[in-house]
């Protein structure tokens, strides 16, 4: 009777523990997508805010029209990449990126432009964001460690196998952008 109990106590405990296991997988889980999703939600954010800065530009810098056209392509192939597709994402991001510097440089160039009142507070805002996004994404790629180590650790590499839990890809930056500036005196 006494090994009944035993081996019963034994099978619940491992149950729970087996249950736990798989908790801790889909908690881990959840947290990348949540994560992703902050990123996304800071991306909608400076998409949004590109076109009341293209019009606030447009005023002050008529015949820079291929700059303007530049931010608008890559604005359009944000639109154009799968939600799937993270790093397709990112990769279009970035180029966003790069051509609104060519915008804020524009500001240089205009000083009616620059003590423009929207053009400060737009530039500000995308300034902001841009930070924001470049924090979600240090947090993405922790949270995905995080999960990846999980899902290669044993013995939470067993369920995951069991239970379709895959590694996650990080993001990364593009090699162009590997490469350091140049700096000239």
């Amino acid at each position: 009777m006494i090994g009944w109990i035993i081996a019963i106590a034994v099978v619940v405990v491992l149950v729970l523990i087996y249950f736990g296991l798989y908790n801790s997988l889909v908690k881990y889980r959840n947290r990348v997508d949540e994560t992703w999703a902050q990123i996304d939600v800071q991306l909608k954010r400076r998409f949004d805010l590109i076109p009341n800065l293209l019009e606030t530009v447009k005023g002050y810098a008529k015949h820079e029209k291929e700059t303007l056209t530049q931010v608008i392509e890559a604005r359009n192939k944000m639109m154009e990449v799968p939600a799937d597709n993270r790093q397709g994402q990112i990769e279009a991001d970035n180029m966003l990126s790069e051509s609104l510097k060519s915008i804020f440089a524009l500001g240089e160039a205009y000083p009616d432009l620059k003590a423009n009142t929207s053009f400060i507070e737009l530039q500000h805002e995308l300034t902001t964001t841009e930070n924001k996004v470049a924090y979600s994404r240090q947090l993405y790629n922790t949270t995905v460690m995080n999960y990846n180590t999980k899902v290669q650790s044993v013995p939470t590499n067993i369920i995951a196998k069991l239970h379709n839990f895959t590694e996650r890809e990080m993001l990364s930056i593009p090699e162009v952008e590997r490469v350091a500036p140049k700096v000239e005196f």
